[in-house]
Order: C-alpha cells, then structure tokens, then sequence
C-alpha cells in the first residue's frame, strides 16, 4: 500500500513542484473522504492541483465555474417540461460527478453557494420534493481567492464548516520555480499523463482508515484541544464535535499515508491547522481588536500539552 501511495506522490509531484506537505494533506482528505478547500492568490496553482487530484483519482470529473450571476439549478440541474410525455424531466446538473472542482466558490453568491451544502453533508441533492442520491465517492475539490480581492463574497460558517480540510499552496521555492520556468507548462504535462489509481483502490484504502488504532490516551490528548477551545477564553468559537470527528479521521489518515496501524500525537498536530483552522477564530480583545499574526490552530496546540 505504501508504494501505491509514494507513486501517487510522485504523479502529484511532477505537477505541483515543491508543495509535498500540501499534497500530502490533499492525499490525507481524500483518503478520509473528505471534502477539499485551497485557498490562495490568483496565478498560484489552485485549479492546477485540483485537475491534478481528479486525474490521479480516475474518477468521473465536472467544473463549475462559479460567477456573481449563478444560480443553485446551476450546480444541482433543473426539472424540464417535456410535451413528448406530458412531463418534467430532471436534467441533472454538474454536480452528479465523483470529483467535482468548485471553481472560485467565493465569487457566485451565497445563494448559489448554498446549493453544495446538502450534496457535500449528505451525498444527495433535493430538487422539486425528489432526492437524488449521488456518486460514490464524492469529493467537491473547491478553490477560493482571498476575501479582499474584487468580487468576492465570504462563505458561509455552515458552508466552510462542511470542508474537512482548509489548504494554501504559496509560493513555490527557487529551485521549484526555476524547473517551472525552464520545463514544459505544466498543464501540458497533466495531459499527457495517465490515471494510475482505480475507485476500488480508494474505496478499499477508505475503509483501511477506520481501522487504524486511536488508544484512549490519544483520544485524551484530542479531547484536551477541543475542551481548550471551548473553555480558555482564547477563541471566539470552539471545536464543535463535527469537527472533532473529522480531526480523528485525518489523524487516521495521515497515520496511514505514513504507514502505521495506530495514530499519535504527531498526526493529530500535523493535521490540525489544515482540519480546523478555518473553524477556529481568535477572540477580540478588550478593544475589540484581533492579533491578526496569532495563527488559532498554532495557538491551540501550544496552550494544550501533550
């Protein structure tokens, strides 16, 4: 299995250079079916990485490219009169894919936005009083642009609660840089490469994630920082117990991703900004300021000991 996983590495590699730690946290979300947020400036690779995820996978892909004037039956599709029949016929929408790439979420509206929320919680859409079920697997890949860029409008708690993990990609190293700058684009190198994981493959590495071992005192140390959250003043919102769960299966994942059979303290702290710090908020202080440079999820980890 570890080899499986290192030739994935390797595929993700030769398309984003330099950004392991971030693949690496890709490769985590999704073994944990989870749902993938990235986060960063305009030019940095967001959608590159996304493509590079779905190709990887193998699975069946759509974008929606969301924009201010999008509506919800835009993403979940639309019943049409049929005078064939007499009838309406629902034309499904671009959500009804395995790997689905949110394209800029934040630039459609929160009305548009909203239409993820039962898909990505419940793997169905609801349309005209009839539930669709969706494919299995499910991932929504989403990319976003910082809040301070034009045209941008915020996700809401409900909605960035539903994404298991919060990445940015940042600048790439000199070294990476360079090999961009000298070698073919790298969209072109995506197109040429192959699939080489089967839905089998992920369906089984899946149900390998909840077999891996969480010793009481793990769960111990995991129940420290969310009780931290909640109860040391420092924060304006605490861990809530979804995501205490999906902090536990990204330790589960990542435990497995570095080939071991049980989770330590050392994957719950690797995962922990990615799976919670788009959920935790420092509190104001008296003057109703925020430390804009205190990172929540660093902070955490440094007031709960081990």
């Amino acid at each position: 299995m570890n080899t499986r996983f290192n030739e994935i590495r390797d595929f993700l590699n030769q398309i984003v250079l330099g950004k392991e730690k971030q693949i690496e946290l890709c490769l985590c979300c999704i073994l944990a079916k989870g749902h993938l947020l990235i986060e960063d400036l305009p030019g940095m690779g967001k959608t590159l990485l996304a493509h590079a995820l779905a190709k990887v996978l193998g699975l069946e892909f759509s974008r929606i490219q969301f924009t201010s004037d999008m509506l919800p039956a835009d993403i979940t599709g639309v019943s049409v009169f049929e005078a064939s029949n007499n009838s309406f016929h629902f034309h499904k929408g671009p959500i009804f894919s395995s790997v689905v790439l949110a394209d800029e979420i934040n630039r459609a509206s929160p009305k548009a936005q909203s239409a993820l929320l039962e898909a990505m919680e419940e793997r169905q859409v609801s349309v005209d009083g009839k539930t669709y079920p969706l494919p299995f697997p499910f991932f929504v890949i989403a990319t976003q642009n910082p809040l301070e860029q034009t045209g941008t409008f915020p996700l809401p708690e409900s909605q960035l609660d539903r994404f298991f993990m919060r990445i940015s990609i940042g600048y790439p190293d000199r070294e990476a840089e360079r090999k961009l700058l000298e070698n073919e684009e790298r969209r072109l190198v995506l197109e040429k490469m192959a699939s080489i994981v089967t839905e089998k493959e992920i369906v089984a590495w899946q149900q390998e994630v909840k077999r891996i071992k969480t010793e009481p005192a793990l769960l111990d140390y995991v129940q420290d920082l969310i009780q931290q959250s909640r109860d040391s003043g420092e924060f304006g919102n605490g861990i809530s117990p979804r995501a205490g769960l999906d902090l536990i299966n990204a330790g589960r994942a990542w435990a497995l991703l570095n080939d071991r059979k049980y989770v330590i303290p050392e994957d719950i702290q690797a995962v922990l900004p990615s799976a919670i710090g788009h959920r935790l908020t420092m509190i104001q202080d008296q003057d109703g300021q925020v430390n804009i440079g205190v990172n929540p999820a660093q902070r955490l980890l440094e007031i709960t000991p081990v």
